[in-house]
């Protein structure tokens, strides 16, 4: 019996011997803003409809260059739900099955669309860590600094980064609330499991 919790208590010092470092916290070296970029990721968005609480999860990919933007919104499955394109003075949106829908704003569209506005031109920079000021100045959040900030309507929050200390940080979580009278209140989280630049 002394042997069998001597090899216990053996095994498990030697498991804890071989247990993994943490990863290193994300840097605070400064971080490049990508026209162009591929991300993807989850998301999960609460809105109101008619009165009543509303709910949607599911996956993301987004396609960035200097004048367009590509969305493709995904149920938890993989099945494409909605695909948005952007672009100047355009937007559409086309839903599984259904022909594409135009329109100049993708928030008065997706609003239409989806049940709950989308905010794509304040996600091509945020998704990226970026704030836009009241002088149309780019900012640079970061872990450590402009966490969380107010824009076009949205109050939005980065919850989490990732990467290591040898290089930039970027967002790994991104909370963002909002209030309209069509959708009443709106939370959306969005989570970057891929980060491409192009």
């Amino acid at each position: 019996m002394r042997f069998f919790k001597a090899a216990v208590l053996g095994a498990l010092l030697l498991a804890g011997g071989c247990s993994t470092t943490p990863p290193s916290p994300p840097s605070g070296l400064a971080r490049s803003y990508h026209e162009a970029i591929k991300l993807s990721g989850r998301l999960s968005v609460q809105y109101q409809q008619n009165g009543k609480p509303q709910s949607m999860q599911g996956k993301f990919s987004w396609m960035q260059n200097s004048e367009t933007t590509q969305i493709a919104l995904l149920s938890p499955l993989g099945q494409t739900m909605a695909k948005i394109v952007i672009a100047p003075g355009q937007a559409s949106l086309q839903q599984a099955g259904e022909p594409p829908q135009l329109a100049a704003d993708i928030n008065a569209l997706s609003t239409q669309m989806l049940g709950w506005p989308l905010p794509v031109a304040g996600l091509r920079n945020w998704l990226q860590g970026f704030a836009i000021d009241d002088t149309g100045k780019r900012l640079t959040a970061m872990p450590d600094a402009l966490s969380s900030f107010g824009s076009d309507g949205w109050q939005v929050r980065y919850v989490s980064w990732q990467g290591d200390a040898d290089a930039p940080a970027y967002p790994r979580r991104i909370d963002m609330e909002r209030a309209t009278p069509e959708a009443g209140a709106i939370a959306l989280r969005i989570v970057i499991d891929n980060w491409q630049p192009q």
